[in-house]
């Protein structure tokens, strides 16, 4: 299935669309310059690491976790909370403070520990990538170990 309307495979990245090419399979993100900034983004990109899974432990649908199989812990929480999209992700504390000076759009921890959770307002201003690692660094520490891409890749490979 090939990209429709928002973008192609000739030069463009086209938005959380799945491209296959022969037996090659491939997720292109976004346009170039382009944040994240919704729900389904943010689950999107959960979604792609390793046994993980959708929760909704409050029976709201404003919250939507992503957990990891083995441990149950979550790496990734998603609500909005006055008016914007917010993901609350895991932080070592060595770069907690980093993330919150570079960033006006990441904050302490919304409803948790300060130490080691940041929250991500998903307003624009970070960058895909920015996004992408912090969220990666949370599965990380949440799942322990290195992580690996569904297929055997590095996930790094697929940022």
């Amino acid at each position: 299935m090939f990209c429709s309307g928002e973008g192609d495979i000739s030069g463009k990245l086209c938005r959380g669309k799945v491209v296959e090419n022969a037996s090659v399979e491939v997720v292109y993100w976004k346009h170039w310059g382009e944040t994240m900034t919704t729900r389904e983004e943010a689950l999107q990109y959960g979604m792609t690491f390793p046994d993980v899974y959708q929760d909704m432990p409050f029976h709201d649908m404003n919250w939507v976790l992503v957990r990891c199989c083995r441990n149950k812990k979550a790496f990734l929480w998603t609500y909005e909370y006055e008016g914007s999209m917010r993901i609350n992700i895991k932080v070592d504390p060595a770069w907690r403070d980093f993330w919150r000076q570079t960033y006006d759009a990441v904050i302490p921890g919304y409803h948790q520990n300060k130490e080691h959770w940041n929250t991500v307002i998903l307003d624009g201003t970070i960058p895909d990538e920015d996004i992408r690692r912090m969220i990666a660094e949370s599965y990380d520490l949440v799942a322990g170990g290195k992580r690996k891409a569904k297929g055997g890749k590095r996930q790094d490979a697929l940022l």
